[in-house]
């Protein structure tokens, strides 16, 4: 769907305490976060405009998001132990 928020809370709900703990104690990971929300958002505005990039451009914003969502994730999931 068009104009979907993923920020990294809406997407990991469960990891809301961990996020926030990671951010004030991760540098690191709080410009990671920070580049990811930055990125979502740029690409929430460009599909309810219409999108007005190129197809490749858009692919590479969103892929750049899902490598930064899965490194974050991973963080996530080390803190957590899972």
């Amino acid at each position: 769907m068009l104009g979907e928020d993923h920020s990294l809370i809406h997407e990991f709900p469960e990891y809301q305490d961990s996020i926030a703990k990671l951010c004030q104690n991760d540098e690191a990971f709080a410009k990671d976060t920070k580049h990811y929300n930055a990125l979502d958002k740029e690409i929430r505005i460009l599909e309810l405009k219409g999108a007005p990039i190129d197809d490749e451009a858009m692919h590479k914003l969103k892929h750049d998001r899902a490598v930064l969502k899965d490194a974050l994730y991973q963080q996530l999931v080390n803190l957590n132990g899972a």
